[in-house]
């Protein structure tokens, strides 16, 4: 049996605090309440896990990425942010059958992000996933599969839908001839290059939320009662949406509020004011970044921005002539969905 190296740990950085209306300490046991704190990253040599890692939170730019060593020992990435849990890179070569305290490695984890290269060979990589689930499903049958088919930005739409629905076939059909046919993974397409590696995550991520139904329910609210066509909420610090609004969205109106948050954080930081903030400690940041303005000039689509607290930020896409005049109706909306906010967290 193989003794698993855990030595090798990153860390995200924190964000400057803000001071809002809801304090931290409600929402830093958002996963580990449940118990279920810990993401692995799993997929053969060369499949771009470590790459997306860096991405997403650690803000490496995707052409660096080149730069990245081969990952040689498990790779723990603490993010301390609101969604305070770890992402464990498994390098290729290391089956989970070979390690002693399999156990002890299993017990926390909430998924399992399998990532394969779309522009490789990938029936290798499959029979590493599949052999991988009927392990982890004898013991550990509610941990959840998430499936990156990855590095789809330079393949063609119509090859790219090909082999998408190639692998998710596959994966099926093997699933299938093991008698795991109730084992449902989610399949994302995903690119460093583009923001859909990002809305992958986000789709993982929210699978270990359970009070995401009743956020889900409170920016459903929120919606109908502001007129708002989409949205958000969103950590700032990765720009993984942890829920939205129940509508049908798509990838651009996601990338738009995306960068959108780091044109704010960005002005909010340089024009930020030096306070006290809990302890005694003296931080940087203003009280609560709030904007809105106008997308584009003849489309009567308006973004409006307010960060909930230090790690969150409501982003929702108004579509209204002039929203100018209805500016205090929706502040004192979101107001009451903060307060909701809060109280769902508190009463956990």
């Amino acid at each position: 049996m193989q003794e698993a190296d855990y030595d090798h740990e990153q860390h995200s950085r924190r964000r400057p605090s803000t001071g809002s209306i809801l304090s931290s300490s409600k929402f830093s046991n958002l996963f580990r309440r449940q118990g279920k704190s810990r993401l692995l990253l799993m997929g053969l040599k060369r499949s771009g896990k470590s790459s997306i890692a860096n991405v997403v939170f650690h803000k490496l730019p995707p052409s660096e990425t080149l730069y990245l060593e081969t990952t040689t020992a498990i790779t723990k990435d603490s993010v301390h942010t609101l969604l305070d849990f770890q992402i464990w890179d498994f390098p290729a070569q290391l089956d989970l059958g070979t390690l002693s305290d399999v156990d002890n490695v299993l017990e926390p984890v909430g998924s399992i992000i399998f990532v394969i290269d779309a522009q490789d060979e990938y029936f290798d990589a499959i029979a590493r996933l599949v052999s991988t689930v009927m392990f982890i499903h004898q013991t550990h049958p509610s941990i959840h599969i998430g499936v990156f088919v990855h590095k789809v930005d330079s393949l063609s739409e119509d090859f790219r839908l090909d082999v998408f629905r190639n692998i998710q076939q596959h994966i099926q059909d093997e699933l299938t001839d093991g008698n795991l046919d109730r084992v449902t993974p989610s399949f994302y397409q995903t690119s460093i290059y583009d923001h859909s590696v990002f809305e992958a995550f986000s789709r993982v991520v929210q699978k270990l939320i359970v009070q995401l139904p009743a956020l889900e329910s409170l920016l459903n609210t929120l919606c109908s009662s502001s007129r708002i066509e989409k949205a958000y909420l969103f950590d700032v610090l990765s720009k993984i949406y942890i829920a939205s609004d129940t509508t049908p969205g798509d990838i651009i109106a996601y990338e738009t509020c995306s960068d959108y948050i780091d044109v704010i954080v960005d002005i909010s930081e340089i024009y930020g004011w030096d306070r006290p903030a809990d302890g005694g400690k003296s931080e940087y940041g203003n009280q609560e970044a709030e904007s809105l303005i106008t997308m584009e000039k003849k489309g009567a689509k308006y973004l409006y921005l307010r960060e909930v607290n230090q790690y969150l930020a409501l982003v929702c896409i108004v579509g209204e002539d002039d929203p100018q005049h209805r500016k205090a109706a929706i502040d004192y909306n979101v107001g009451a969905f903060q307060k909701a906010l809060a109280q769902i967290f508190h009463d956990e």
